[in-house]
């Protein structure tokens, strides 16, 4: 039977890779058939051998001169997820897979993006700025931090006192009840190999 792949590529605790996993248990048309780390100490690696999922451990020289092309190739991905990855994708593997790698990001884009703008870093900016809502986006990858086309965007209203960390677990929230149904809502529009 032929299925729809996904590679996962984590490098914290894994809590979007975890929703993943389990939202597509259900679906026998659609594999996690490998979680990609970039941190020896990530929780996301608990998951995978709990899960039973195959697991790239990668190294920064590397990643940036061979994206592990031939060792990710060989999973034949429908679709590359990041899912909390924290390393800019290479230029080869956003070329070998176009519009394949996908990205969550914790904030509305365009704004509050770019380097080094993820996590508490990301929540603390917009509450700086006063701004009345945020949000997730999900967005192709293409060879600018969080710039590729928005797939689609979700929103939450800010508090008076709102947080970074109050604020965190909303976003949280947003990409728990989300991003499972967007991957699978573009895998539908994909033939099955």
């Amino acid at each position: 039977m032929s299925e729809h792949n996904i590679i996962i590529f984590a490098s914290g605790a894994g809590s979007n890779a975890q929703q993943i996993i389990n939202y597509f248990k259900k679906d026998k048309k659609t594999k996690i058939a490998l979680i990609v780390c970039n941190n020896p100490r990530a929780g996301v690696l608990q998951i995978a051998a709990n899960e039973g999922i195959p697991v790239l451990l990668i190294q920064k020289e590397e990643f940036f001169k061979n994206g592990y092309l031939k060792e990710i190739k060989k999973y034949h991905p429908d679709l590359i997820i990041l899912a909390g990855f924290l390393w800019k994708i290479p230029e080869i593997l956003i070329t070998h897979f176009p519009n394949q790698i996908i990205n969550i990001h914790p904030a509305l884009l365009p704004d509050y993006g770019g380097k080094g703008m993820y996590g508490g870093a990301v929540h603390k900016a917009v509450i700086d700025a006063n701004e009345k809502e945020s949000g997730i986006t999900i967005h192709y990858v293409d060879d600018k931090y969080d710039h590729g086309e928005i797939i689609f965007q979700a929103r939450c209203f800010l508090d008076p006192e709102e947080t970074p960390e109050s604020l965190a677990h909303k976003i949280h929230k947003l990409e728990h009840q989300y991003f499972a149904v967007t991957i699978e809502n573009i895998l539908k529009e994909k033939p099955l190999a």
